[in-house]
C-alpha cells in the first residue's frame, strides 16, 4: 500500500470567488475523478492553513496502483481547478505502508 500526501495551496481568486461558484467547479471537476479512480485510489482532504504556512490544504490518496494515482494527478492539472491557477500543487510525499517489514521479508528469502 502507498499513501502520497499531496500538499497544495488555494489562490486568492479561488477564495475571492462566491462559494456556490466553488462548491459547482468541485463537483464539475473534482468529484468526477475521485469517482472514476475510486475503484483503485482512496482520497481524503485536510485542511492546514491554521497549522502550516508551506501549503493551506493537503490530500492523501492511498492505493496499491501508482499508475492509478498518477493518472488522477494528470487529469486534474487538466481541469480549470489547476489551469486557470485556483489551486497550485507545492508538495508530494510518498510512502509505502510497511516497507521495511517487505525489505525484512525478501532479505530472508
Amino acid at each position: 500500500m502507498y499513501v502520497v500526501m499531496l500538499g497544495y495551496s488555494i489562490s486568492p481568486q479561488w477564495l475571492a470567488l462566491p462559494r456556490t461558484e466553488r462548491q459547482r467547479l468541485k463537483a464539475a471537476h473534482l468529484a468526477p475523478l475521485i469517482e472514476k479512480y475510486a475503484d483503485r485510489v482512496r482520497a481524503r482532504f485536510f485542511d492546514a492553513e491554521a497549522f502550516y504556512t508551506r501549503f493551506s490544504d493537503f490530500a492523501l490518496f492511498e492505493t496499491d496502483d501508482l499508475t492509478a494515482y498518477y493518472h488522477l494527478v494528470e487529469e486534474l492539472r487538466d481541469t480549470p481547478l489547476v489551469g486557470q491557477g485556483y489551486l497550485t500543487f507545492k508538495d508530494v510525499v510518498l510512502g509505502i505502508e510497511d516497507g521495511h517489514e517487505h525489505f525484512e521479508r525478501t532479505l530472508a528469502s
